[in-house]
């Protein structure tokens, strides 16, 4: 059951759904919109190739850039970004992050895969930023870039994976 406005504003008042920062503003009728950080992850190279494997560590494919005066998206290209926001939901909610229609029609996908986030995470979340259109886009931190989409889950989990710090 996804949530609405009503009963995330809830859950936020018990301290049960934890955002920092917290702008009220940002909860729409059924989702949190979460803003772009002031920081990005560019591919080092689009000539080497990608080994794909269990193994594989996007830290070393890939170097951290600030974004804090702006940063020129290519069309094709592709950018891991991290929400400005740190997310902490409770052991029986889950979510999932979209892009916002208002970006979507330009042709910006701010996260093409994985959008699912599990049950007790608490940290900021990586977006797989892609431009799918025709014209550069300038990404900008602070910028309501996506929206996260909550829901109840029958009984509890909590993520212990290997980004639950991030």
């Amino acid at each position: 059951m996804i949530l609405t406005k009503q009963e995330i504003q809830k859950l936020i008042k018990e301290k049960k759904i934890i955002l920092d920062p917290f702008d009220p503003s940002s909860i729409t009728p059924a989702s949190i919109d979460l803003a772009l950080g002031d920081k990005l992850r560019v591919f080092n190279s689009r000539n080497s190739k990608i080994d794909l494997s269990e193994e594989l560590d996007y830290e070393k494919i890939t170097k951290e850039v600030d974004i804090t005066d702006g940063f020129e998206l290519e069309p094709g290209e592709l950018v891991l970004g991290i929400t400005k926001e740190k997310i902490t939901l409770p052991e029986n909610v889950a979510g999932w992050l979209q892009s916002r229609s208002r970006f979507a029609r330009i042709g910006l996908m701010s996260h093409i895969t994985a959008p699912f986030i599990f049950p007790g995470v608490s940290n900021h979340q990586v977006l797989e930023i892609f431009n799918s259109g025709h014209q550069p886009i300038i990404l900008r931190p602070g910028v309501r870039i996506c929206q996260l989409i909550l829901e109840e889950c029958q009984g509890e989990a909590r993520y212990e994976g290997i980004f639950k710090d991030q």
